[in-house]
């Protein structure tokens, strides 16, 4: 796609969304409350600059103080527009919601099968996981990541998507936790809005008491891989298809972790300094992932 085109589309997405919701999380108490380079520029340039593949933000600065110089004519210095994206911290989150919702309106109708899991955004790992301490007094902490056999000082983003045939799932649910949190935990909080269909995830999901209230009280089946009893070495072939099968299932989402990664670098936050900073990377990365994926269908 034309890299003009790109960025007209993108500013015109945050600056529709812009005058609503967004705007209240960015209110500002003081005399500038009106600066010549606007809070849409400051977040059109964050989201497009990551979309170009511009990994940190000095990169996203300089990206387009070279080549758009004439189309942000008031841009500021790297490190006055540093200081603007983290004030706008607060409006990241509802930002990358407009952006899920923008992804959903093109879903398959009838689509029911959805999928739980998380992956670790990773502010430190291996030996330093243990010394690390940004954000740790606000939402950080250190976690483990059984696909890279690390521990890490991080938080994880949790989804819940449904299932597409033959593309990438559309996540319906997103969040952050801390690193030490438990998956079952973060979807407890919302499995109340999900009713009907089916829901996968892996063993760190299984709870055969939940299995059986959600599908008395939201008709909504929980899949998940059999897990072995205490003592037990190996499952019987039965469970082990049923395994292989939910494991199938499920691995769209795996698929939509590794391309969200790919595109933004999201897992990777080791220049992360503040508890501003990681909510501008967490949820600034998922939002343009989302609008590269709304860009793209």
């Amino acid at each position: 796609m034309d890299t003009a085109f790109t960025l007209v589309r993108i500013y015109l997405f945050i600056c529709r969304r812009y005058r609503g919701r967004l705007a209240a999380a960015a209110q500002r108490q003081s005399n500038n409350s009106d600066p010549d380079f606007t809070d849409e520029e400051v977040l059109t340039i964050y989201v497009f600059g990551l979309i170009k593949k511009r990994t940190t933000i000095s990169e996203i600065h300089e990206y387009v103080e070279d080549h758009f110089s004439d189309w942000f004519p008031d841009l500021p210095s790297y490190q006055s527009y540093n200081r603007r994206l983290n004030r706008l911290s607060a409006v990241f989150s509802p930002l990358a919601q407009e952006a899920l919702s923008e992804v959903g309106c093109k879903k398959t109708s009838g689509e029911m099968v959805r999928i739980a899991d998380s992956m670790p955004i990773m502010l430190a790992k291996g030996q330093r996981a243990s010394q690390a301490t940004v954000a740790s007094d606000q939402l950080a902490s250190v976690g483990y990541c059984s696909s890279k056999d690390t521990f890490f000082h991080g938080v994880k983003l949790h989804l819940v998507v449904e299932r597409r045939s033959e593309k990438l799932p559309i996540p319906k649910r997103a969040g952050l936790t801390p690193g030490s949190e438990n998956d079952l935990r973060a979807l407890r909080r919302v499995l109340p809005t999900i009713q009907g269909g089916v829901l996968c995830g892996d063993k760190a999901y299984c709870d055969g008491p939940l299995k059986e209230r959600l599908a008395e009280d939201q008709n909504l089946d929980l899949l998940t891989p059999v897990k072995k009893e205490k003592g037990q070495k190996t499952l019987p072939p039965a469970d082990k298809l049923f395994s292989e099968a939910v494991s199938r299932i499920r691995q769209p989402i795996e698929s939509l972790f590794n391309w969200i990664n790919e595109k933004t670098g999201i897992q990777q936050a080791s220049k992360v300094r503040s508890y501003r900073g990681l909510l501008v990377h967490s949820f600034g990365r998922l939002a343009a992932a989302m609008l590269l994926l709304a860009l793209n269908p």
